[in-house]
């Protein structure tokens, strides 16, 4: 089996599991979540830069796409729809919280959406510090294009007006200093 035959199965998998939840289905729900609150679980932590925060977002996510399942469009995939669930959620959390300082957890590294191998230690650091000293916005337009994918024209609206430019110069290699 090729790769592209595997995913056509994996995507007419879901697209039963999301048909049979659309009707109530809850297990098949369960079955959706498993699959895919993990990535949204380190999406959040990234945009929110803290664990119960990250949880609490993950949890609004997974609880607003079980209310909006009949509306879902299957012209993106379920992860996509999810992810776009998951950083609408992140911004109204921040957008009501204080300012979010980072957590323990994460300033020793660990629980990351994206294990980063990286010569020293001190490089772990600099990156993360760098990273937080960023404002809000060009924080989120960073993680959601460098570290999920995301392109331009998609960072952009959401995030920061100037989101667009913060993506292509990461897509271009240029830095952020």
């Amino acid at each position: 089996m090729t790769q592209a035959q595997a995913e056509d199965t994996r995507v007419d998998w879901e697209a039963a599991l999301v048909q049979r939840a659309c009707t109530g289905d809850t297990r098949a729900f369960e079955r959706l979540y498993r699959e895919h609150a993990g990535r949204v679980y380190g999406l959040c932590l990234r945009m929110t830069r803290d664990a119960h925060l990250a949880e609490d977002c993950t949890q609004e996510t997974f609880i607003n796409a079980w209310r909006a399942l009949p509306r879902f469009e299957t012209r993106s995939s379920l992860s996509t729809w999810l992810h776009r669930i998951a950083v609408n959620v992140s911004l109204a959390k921040r957008r009501k919280a204080s300012p979010v300082e980072p957590s323990r957890e994460d300033e020793a590294g660990g629980g990351g959406a994206l294990e980063w191998t990286l010569e020293t230690p001190v490089e772990v650091q600099e990156i993360e510090a760098a990273i937080g000293a960023l404002p809000d916005g060009a924080r989120d337009a960073l993680v959601l294009h460098a570290l999920y994918g995301y392109s331009g024209g998609h960072v952009q609206g959401p995030v920061a007006p100037g989101a667009q430019t913060l993506a292509r110069e990461t897509e271009c290699g240029g830095g952020l200093t």
